[in-house]
């Protein structure tokens, strides 16, 4: 690290970079290969990102446990690792209604068997529109999940989605109606169950 470089000035060229269209992961690969310190490294590349610097530590406390799998000069493959474990994801505060719909679609996720691992960043960015759309192309196979709850909590989710405007408008009012549709053909009966940590059960499903 060069003398006088403090982890300001690291900030400031992170955000330099990101503003230029480097992604989190290739910026602290950089970074952390020229100045030795892949821990300033990652925690500057996270604040320039725009996570809390609570969120920054909270990162790479989870990330120090890596940084001596990886010997010098593997700082790409790192990062790649640091990508993976959705390091550089910056988690969206949502409001009421937003994590209402989050919390069903989490629901879903579970009747569902789960979701692929791709998805996570999603719920974890808030786009949940584009969760729904997924989740609505839906087809059971061989008796996996639970087919009333999945659509009886897509169906809920929708209808809170529905009611706000947004570009993806029309496409959410069609995948509503299908989930209405599978409901109902279902005996549409059953309630959601609780909502929680569904999403994160297996990549089964679709």
């Amino acid at each position: 690290m060069r003398h006088g470089e403090g982890e300001g000035e690291l900030v400031l060229e992170a955000r330099e970079m990101i503003a230029e269209g480097r992604s989190g992961e290739e910026v602290f690969a950089g970074m952390a290969a020229r100045t030795g310190d892949r821990g300033r490294s990652l925690r500057a590349v996270c604040v320039a990102l725009g996570m809390p610097r609570a969120d920054a530590d909270a990162r790479l406390r989870e990330a120090e446990p890596l940084f001596t799998e990886f010997a010098a000069g593997e700082e790409e493959d790192l990062a790649l690792v640091l990508a993976f474990g959705h390091a550089f994801v910056v988690d969206r505060v949502l409001d009421e209604h937003e994590e209402r719909v989050r919390e069903l679609l989490g629901t879903a996720a579970g009747a569902r068997g789960g979701c692929p691992g791709s998805l996570f960043a999603w719920f974890r960015t808030g786009e949940l529109t584009k969760i729904f759309l997924y989740f609505a192309q839906t087809r059971f196979r061989d008796g996996r999940g639970s087919p009333p709850d999945f659509w009886a909590a897509m169906t809920s989710a929708g209808e809170l989605l529905a009611g706000r405007d947004g570009p993806d408008h029309a496409g959410v009012t069609a995948a509503l109606e299908r989930c209405r549709a599978e409901a109902a053909a279902l005996g549409g009966g059953r309630g959601p169950a609780s909502p929680g940590a569904g999403a994160a059960g297996s990549s089964r499903g679709r």
